[in-house]
């Protein structure tokens, strides 16, 4: 009897392990797709704002992620490289 709620200790022990061990770095996939997703949509918006005035930025999977992983900040460095190289 000993034995079974030992086992069962370390399996839930285990299960706890192993689901922090995959866990973690799905949280951080899903939060990198999620501000990509912003990001498509901010340059999204960009692009709305600036087809009055002739200014477009391509809106692919760099574009997004780049402004997914740095946010605001993102955006206004591709409007630089956009205006730098024209």
């Amino acid at each position: 009897m000993d034995t079974n709620i030992i086992t069962y200790l370390a399996c839930i022990c285990f299960i706890f392990i192993f689901g922090r061990i995959f866990i973690v770095p799905l949280k951080k996939i899903l939060k990198l797709v999620f501000n990509s997703i912003l990001g498509g949509i901010a340059i999204f918006i960009i692009n709305l704002v600036g087809g009055a005035f002739g200014f477009h930025i391509g809106l692919n999977f760099i574009t997004s992620i780049l402004v997914g992983i740095l946010g605001l900040p993102g955006a206004v460095v591709l409007i630089l490289i956009k205006l730098i190289l024209g």
